[in-house]
């Protein structure tokens, strides 16, 4: 009951003008753009610059000049924030949260909810403006995570597959630690292999959850989610031998996966219908998942009512009734005995 009226009054809050089927108000929808066959189709990030050590991109690595805004409950801003935690970046570049509830006008800044607060960068009260005031002329999708230039006052980046690499390389000189600043998430040995795995996770698992939870035709979810799983076992298979996904360490191809599979089992074989199995039942993946959680902080960076308030809040159009389930019960901290593989 508790835990109802707080979302109820939260969306109250938020300006919402639907709180289920009984409100008797107009609904706001998100809209998912698809092909005529009905697939989800994910638009490119517009802002790619780069910011560089030597400042030779026009974008110099620089304590406190750059800004991250994010998402606690979006698996694309949460690899930013795991690697900015495994690079030791807090002194560096803070970051400001928004409300997990996405409505009609987009991310919103909202000190009301915990862990979230006003945008103290822009003084902005929606996202959108700080993309406005990045490009006045800006139409595109608003999304997270933003890599902003408190110097230029505009957006560098909002490709997280790119900022991570920024944070990854570009910040060494300003590591906590020298160990934070040793990791290398994508060293040059690895990076064919990284490549080529990243190349077959991010299409049939980071995207090919939302390709079947999105999907506007049967034919579409069944491909999508066909081969959703196919991959899976092709990471299970992986990971019995492996500690890692590449090589003896962890790196960006691990990060990149981590945050599809540590949304799995609470959002995505429910809401999205990734049904034909749950993570905890691979034998392989399971453990590895914990092992990736328990690494360092990075299971700080992981808040669960953030990510199921959002979806199962936001996306009313395949959750009308914005009823958040209570389950399941998931011990990430729990033994993954995996210290001893290669």
């Amino acid at each position: 009951m508790y835990r109802a009226l707080i979302i109820f009054q939260h969306l109250k809050r938020s300006g919402n003008r639907s709180i289920g089927r009984t409100s008797g108000m107009a609904s706001q929808t998100i809209e998912f753009p698809r092909t005529n066959k009905g697939e989800f189709v994910r638009k490119e990030s517009v802002f790619r610059n780069w910011i560089t050590a030597d400042g030779s991109s026009g974008f110099k690595a620089e304590q406190n000049r750059y800004h991250l805004y994010v998402s606690l409950a979006c698996p694309w801003a949460h690899r930013t924030l795991v690697v900015h935690s495994l690079k030791g970046l807090q002194d560096v570049m803070d970051y400001t949260v928004v409300d997990w509830f996405l409505g009609a006008e987009g991310w919103k800044f909202n000190d009301q909810v915990p862990k979230c607060t006003k945008d103290t960068v822009n003084n902005c009260s929606f996202l959108s403006e700080v993309y406005k005031l990045a490009d006045p002329e800006y139409s595109g999708r608003v999304t997270v995570p933003v890599l902003w230039d408190k110097q230029q006052k505009t957006i560098v980046n909002n490709e997280s597959s790119e900022v991570i690499r920024m944070l990854n390389s570009e910040f060494n000189e300003f590591c906590t630690t020298d160990e934070q600043k040793k990791l290398d998430l994508y060293p040059e040995s690895l990076r064919t292999q990284i490549d080529e795995v990243n190349g077959w996770i991010y299409p049939n698992i980071n995207n090919g959850v939302y390709k079947s939870g999105f999907a506007g035709s049967q034919e579409a979810y069944d491909e999508a989610v066909t081969a959703l799983f196919q991959h899976l076992d092709k990471v299970e298979e992986l990971l019995s031998k492996s500690r890692y996904l590449v090589g003896g360490q962890i790196t960006e191809a691990d990060v990149r996966l981590f945050t599809t599979l540590v949304r799995f089992d609470s959002v995505y074989h429910e809401l999205f219908k990734c049904n034909k199995k749950r993570i905890i039942d691979y034998p392989s993946i399971w453990p590895y998942l914990r092992d990736i959680y328990q690494t360092q902080n990075i299971g700080d960076t992981v808040d669960m009512e953030h990510i199921k308030n959002h979806y199962m809040v936001s996306l009313n159009s395949i959750n009308p009734n914005r009823i958040v389930s209570i389950g399941p019960d998931l011990d990430f901290n729990e033994p993954h005995n995996r210290h001893n593989m290669k």
